[in-house]
């Protein structure tokens, strides 16, 4: 509860106290309301009443009635601004704290994706369910204590019975509230799936396969099941609900009415006035509400606590690999990135994908990787800007350990392009930008890197230029625009070359979307980019990569083969064989 409340009064502190001040007013003005009836009731009724004394308790009267009914408007305008604020400082939180995770194994996790789904919707909503239910509890409470002292003055054991009334409630309430937030979390995977079938049902890119395949129908059965999956959940609980209100509701309205005919029959004896009998059915009635008040606060509470446990579990975890404290700083690359005896799994029980790989990566040389799918050689570049560590070995930065560096140093200097590159639903320049933050505003920096890309002229004959949205999510057709698979492959080449001094320069892949004579292009482009620094290309391609210093083949998650591109042509092996079937393809299509 403390770290909810935290969170509500740093996001809006004024908002809160003036909430409290409303809820002070709320719980005591029907208290309020009720005596001067009663006082007014009974002076009408002795007829002892002069006009300047009724005129008094009428205007108070008034007056109360005017702030029990401005009180419910202007607490909900603070609510929702209360909300407001917390949504925005809750969700600055959690994001900031997934951005923390150093890697990549969170991300596959799917129990920690679950929980995230939970903690987007918790970290906004139960912070503000504390306030609200907190100072509820607050204005319920005034009014419970006025009312029920009221009662007590009657007649102590009418206070007695009207209190002790709502413990059942509020056991049936906690135990339907542990069984809700049970639910909401069991059915994150469900809504997980949910939004994954919704989104794919509306992407642009899946729309042809999905159109062509006539796979429509079929995915958006497997939608409506998990959302039928999703309200079986909730009508379960629903039902148990409903079936406890009810009985709570006819306790309370036997007991009210009981009360009731006690308090007419005692008038009618002459043990209480009118105007105590009006003062009965009031307290009875505020009573029974401010109960049903409290306890449907204390429950919302419980509920968005134990919710919020997920949203305080993102937020304050660990990073998911290790992070020095305090960390090496990250040095210029004077010598070379070395893998010593590394090798790795994506989980203990899966299988090994690098074994035992020793390899180096010198300041100043371009080497090559190359294999077939499955070899290894993405994995092998993650490790490289350690979005995993190694299972065994050591991965070194100048004999460094990367995992003894300052994780955020290191990455500022490697730029890599990644074979599965991000399209972002943004503007050409902030495509690029994104590569350096420090190049956002400088036209000349973006402008470079899409030149090395060979993709300036195609964005600057857009019909907004660099400015132009490629997308059409949140733009018209006619400045939103959908470039070509090679086209998006360039513009990635140029976020990646954006940064202009980078010690380490990863290519996976980088020309895979091309035509021979485009990655040509490309590559002749690269050639003075790359020189003088440590590069890996990446590449399935063993043309691109002939002209490399050193070449290293990949098989089976271990390096098999090493040497320049002729070395390797003359041993007659793996390189070889695959060097002679990519050609002879080239040749027979001639």
């Amino acid at each position: 509860m403390n770290r909810a409340l935290a969170l509500a009064r740093h996001a809006a502190p004024a908002q809160i106290a003036a909430y409290l001040g409303l809820a002070v007013l709320g719980g005591l003005a029907p208290l309020a309301l009720a005596w001067l009836t009663k006082l007014l009731v009974d002076g009408l009724a002795d007829r002892l009443m002069r006009w300047p004394q009724a005129a008094v308790l009428a205007t108070a009267l008034a007056v109360s009635g005017i702030v029990i009914a401005l009180v419910p408007h202007a607490s909900r305008y603070l609510r929702i601004e209360i909300d407001r604020r917390i949504r925005t400082v809750a969700t600055e939180r959690l994001y900031a704290a997934m951005d923390r995770l150093v890697g990549l194994r969170r991300f596959e996790d799917p129990a920690f994706l679950d929980r995230v789904q939970v903690a987007r919707s918790s970290g906004v909503t139960a912070p503000g369910m504390v306030v609200d239910g907190g100072l509820g509890m607050v204005q319920a409470a005034l009014t419970l204590t006025g009312f029920a002292g009221t009662l007590f003055l009657l007649s102590p054991w009418i206070a007695a019975v009207v209190v002790l009334a709502a413990v059942p409630g509020l056991l049936a309430e906690l135990s339907l509230s542990r069984r809700r937030a049970r639910m909401v979390v069991n059915v994150g995977q469900a809504e997980r799936r949910e939004l994954f079938y919704a989104s794919l049902l509306t992407d642009t890119v899946a729309a042809k396969e999905i159109r062509l395949f006539g796979a429509g129908p079929y995915l958006w059965r497997r939608m409506a099941a998990e959302i039928r999956t999703i309200n079986t959940a909730h009508r379960r609980v629903d039902r148990r609900e409903l079936t406890v209100q009810i009985g709570l509701s006819l306790l309370g309205a036997a007991l009210a009415g009981a009360l009731l005919l006690w308090s007419v029959r005692a008038a009618l004896d002459g043990m209480l006035t009118v105007g105590d009998v009006a003062l009965v059915f009031a307290a009875v009635a505020a009573v029974q509400g401010a109960l049903a008040g409290l306890v449907t606060q204390m429950v919302s509470m419980h509920q968005a606590l134990l919710l919020f446990g997920h949203y305080v579990a993102v937020v304050a975890a660990e990073p998911d690999l290790p992070v020095r404290h305090p960390a090496r700083p990250a040095p210029a690359l004077r010598h070379g990135v070395e893998l010593r005896d590394v090798w790795f799994r994506y989980a203990d029980d899966q299988p090994w994908v690098l074994r035992g790989v020793d390899l180096v990566l010198p300041a100043g040389r371009s080497t090559a990787l190359v294999g077939l799918n499955g070899a290894g050689k993405s994995t092998l570049v993650k490790l490289l800007c350690r979005l995993y560590d190694p299972t065994r070995g050591v991965v070194l930065w100048d004999g460094v350990d990367l995992r003894d560096l300052d994780p955020a140093e290191l990455r500022r200097r490697i730029r890599a392009v990644f074979q599965d590159a991000t399209r972002y639903d943004l503007t050409a320049r902030e495509n690029i930008e994104l590569g350096d933050l420090t190049a956002i505003g400088d036209t000349s920096r973006v402008e470079r890197a899409a030149r090395r890309a060979g993709v300036h002229d195609v964005l600057s004959g857009l019909q907004m230029g660099y400015e132009t949205p490629l997308t059409r999510m949140f733009h018209d057709t006619i400045t939103g625009v959908e470039l070509s698979g090679g086209q998006w492959q360039r513009l990635a080449l140029a976020r990646g070359l954006v940064h202009e001094q980078p010690d380490l320069l990863i290519l996976d892949e980088p020309s895979s979307a091309l035509d021979a004579e485009a990655e040509h292009e490309i590559h002749e482009r690269l050639r003075d980019y790359r020189r003088g620094r440590a590069s890996l290309l990446v590449s399935h391609r063993l043309g691109v990569v002939r002209e490399a210093d050193h070449i290293v083949v990949l098989a089976e998650g271990r390096p098999v083969e090493r040497g320049n591109h002729d070395e390797l042509v003359a041993l007659g092996g793996a390189y070889a064989r695959l060097f002679a079937l990519q050609a002879s393809g080239y040749r027979v299509a001639a």
